[in-house]
């Protein structure tokens, strides 16, 4: 009797997630000889316009959207591994029994899972703002402060974690402004002294709307009718790790939200890894995602091994 074919909705591993954390697990573990399915919403950080710079091997930085699309192509060559266009609702199961995701238009089984699913950014929230994303506001000092350098920098938030990342900025611009964008000023005192001490003014206030033209921002306008002048704005009003999933299977958390891993992206369940901004391990930047998928792919890939074929 011949063998019978593998389902197309099972696969050895689950990958919630098609950023560079998911896309980077699924690559390596189709390396492996794994059949894999991605679940990619199109939606996440990596599809703003950000340009990313401090990624080894691309001189002049390399859009992210485009990187989405290079680590599609890539896998696009290995037919054990494929990526569907399916938002994921639900997940059960265990290591012994298997996983099974569910979306509106039905459910996948796999024998491990990892979810890369991101976080949800608290941008400010004025008229056109998605188109500003990436070209003049940004989140991230690590990712975009080089390119401010000298630049009228406003910085939106309103607690300490704010205050220390204007500080930051402090060494990259000299004409920097704090704007709370909130009802509520949860600064501490001590950060306010830092603050004076170092010019940067404060406004407690909210944005009302912005003026600019093709993403890129001139002034800030706020409810009590300052007109801010800035080049760029960084955003500091946090974000929201989407754990849906790891929260319906119970998995651990990390003090911050995000989902608690340890050095090779295992989950507190076993069969199940997370990487990516979802996770709590390393700092949140595409270099990072890619190394933490690529290491979740190879963990979920031992796991899938025999015991006889496993050291030890």
């Amino acid at each position: 009797m011949a063998p019978v074919a593998p389902s197309a909705r099972d696969a050895d591993t689950l990958v919630v997630g098609g950023g560079p954390a998911g896309l980077s697990a699924a690559l390596c573990l189709a390396r492996y000889n794994r059949r894999v399915l991605v679940f990619d919403t199109g939606h996440g950080r990596s599809t703003h316009h950000q340009v990313n710079r401090n990624y080894l091997g691309f001189p002049g930085g390399i859009p992210t959207v485009e990187l989405r699309e290079l680590g599609r192509a890539q896998l696009a060559g290995y037919p054990q591994a494929r990526v569907v266009h399916h938002a994921v609702l639900h997940a059960e199961g265990d290591a012994e029994r298997g996983f099974t995701v569910y979306a509106q238009s039905g459910s996948w089984t796999g024998r491990t899972l990892i979810i890369a699913t991101g976080v949800l950014d608290h941008f400010p929230h004025f008229h056109g703002w998605e188109s500003y994303v990436g070209r003049s506001m940004f989140w991230c000092i690590a990712c975009d402060g080089y390119e401010n350098r000298g630049k009228r920098i406003l910085v939106v938030g309103h607690t300490d974690a704010t205050a220390a990342e204007a500080l930051q900025m402090h060494s990259l611009s000299d004409d920097i402004q704090l704007l709370t964008n909130s009802r509520t000023d949860e600064i501490g005192s001590l950060h306010w002294e830092r603050l004076e001490a170092a010019g940067i003014p404060v406004l407690h206030d909210r944005i009302r709307s912005v003026e600019g033209e093709d993403g890129m921002l001139h002034t800030v306008v706020t409810r009590g009718g300052q007109h801010l002048k800035a080049d760029s704005l960084f955003s500091i009003q946090g974000a929201t790790p989407e754990i849906a999933l790891a929260r319906a299977l119970s998995l651990r958390l990390a003090p911050s939200g995000h989902i608690a891993v340890d050095t090779e992206q295992k989950t507190s369940a076993e069969g199940i890894y997370a990487a990516g901004d979802v996770s709590s391990l390393h700092s949140h930047q595409v270099s990072a995602a890619v190394h933490e998928g690529s290491q979740a792919a190879s963990a979920a890939n031992y796991f899938l091994y025999p015991a006889e074929l496993k050291a030890g």
